[in-house]
């Protein structure tokens, strides 16, 4: 489905990225995981057309991505629910989520909106509630629910359980296994290795802007060296 070959990206003058290649088969949920600073929130950025790679290529089926804007992405089924939620507090909980579907036809949304909402039935109690009020927990049920209404084909989900509590966490968890159940195929960022590796079909490691390390989830789960310093074990 989505093929990243040697893919190099920089800020300015300071290279972030230096040669990242994996690929996300359909129907799949792939792991990136990794130190911070490793890359990993850089690489969706470019996936999403946010920051342009300096060598290397992206396909989505076949198809080079290389001149798409990131409405173009999001239009061929790309969507990225960023690091810390982004959403817009001042508006209601629905307003968020309908601005997900801001690419799509008006036709459907409803629907989009009940199946939201059967994930994330807290969210239909919650619609008329200002999103900025919401809890942690709450405001990330609500990002990826604006995420779902676009639509996607590939969902990029960066860091969904950062600064959740324990059994929050347990939950988004769940969450990401019924979406890629549902049919949408997931890339996941995550520091929290452990989790991320038992829920995926299969995983990459990024160090210093690198994969160094490739193989299915349960593969890297029981890899020395990911134990040592991913797991503490």
């Amino acid at each position: 489905m989505l093929k990243v070959e040697h893919l190099q990206v920089a800020y300015g003058k300071v290279q972030t990225l230096w040669d990242v290649s994996f690929e996300v088969p359909k129907g799949e949920i792939v792991a990136l995981v990794g130190a911070n600073g490793a890359g990993k929130t850089t690489t969706l950025k470019t996936l999403s057309a946010l920051l342009r790679p300096r060598a290397g290529a992206i396909t989505l089926d076949g198809e080079s991505l290389a001149d798409c804007s990131s409405t173009q992405v999001v239009e061929r089924g790309i969507v990225h629910v960023p690091e810390g939620r982004r959403l817009f507090p001042e508006m209601t909980v629905l307003d968020n989520l309908l601005m997900g579907a801001y690419s799509t036809s008006k036709g459907g949304r409803r629907e989009r909106l009940d199946k939201v909402y059967a994930i994330f039935p807290l969210l239909k109690e919650r619609e008329r509630q200002v999103a900025g009020t919401l809890s942690g927990g709450e405001q990330q049920m609500a990002a990826i629910g604006r995420g779902l209404m676009a639509e996607p084909r590939l969902l990029m989900l960066d860091e969904p359980t950062l600064g959740l509590a324990p059994i929050v966490v347990e939950e988004m968890f769940r969450v990401v296994k019924d979406i890629n159940a549902s049919g949408v195929t997931v890339l996941l960022v995550e520091q929290n290795t452990q989790h991320a590796l038992l829920v995926a079909n299969r995983g990459y490691v990024l160090e210093a802007g690198r994969v160094v390390l490739a193989g299915t989830g349960s593969e890297l789960l029981t890899n020395e060296e990911v134990r040592r310093a991913y797991l503490g074990l």
